[in-house]
């Protein structure tokens, strides 16, 4: 197994060590679905602290909260609340937990892609077709998603 802190650690090959990939489509599908209903909930109940003005601009408002959590959650522990649940986390091209310039540029490529569907789109055909289960965010970064229990 590959220790993670090692320097010279690059991204785990799909075809010598398959256990790093292993359902990681399906748990990021899941997780996303986990990360929505939190933001959800988020969304709701910061709308009584707007007046309710918020309902206004509801989808700016809930982007918006969706872009803060991705960003505090996977600055702090390279994963979002959801990945945490399915035990899957982010990881950089040298292994590396992502910090929170990482966590910053990949939650802006993927609000962009939500913001354009077909890029959205090709991202979810990436992450079911692609060996490392990679995103359109994720290839632009060099990073992958990974399970835990596989790089520990």
């Amino acid at each position: 197994m590959t220790v993670m802190t090692d320097s010279s650690w690059h991204l785990p090959d799909p075809q010598t060590q398959p256990e790093f990939y292993a359902d990681v489509p399906l748990k990021r599908l899941l997780a996303w679905g986990v990360d929505t209903v939190v933001i959800l909930i988020a969304t709701l109940l910061i709308l009584p602290f707007t007046a309710f003005t918020g309902l206004f601009f509801l989808p700016l408002l809930f982007l918006t909260v969706s872009f803060a959590y991705r960003v505090v959650t996977i600055a702090r522990s390279s994963a979002t609340w959801g990945m945490r649940l399915l035990a899957i986390e982010f990881r950089t091209a040298t292994g590396a937990r992502f910090d929170t310039a990482h966590a910053l540029m990949h939650s802006a490529g993927y609000t962009f892609c939500w913001m354009v569907p077909l890029l959205q789109l090709a991202s979810i055909i990436l992450m079911a077709t692609s060996e490392r289960a990679q995103g359109l965010s994720d290839l632009a970064l060099s990073t992958v998603v990974i399970n835990q229990r596989a790089a520990s």
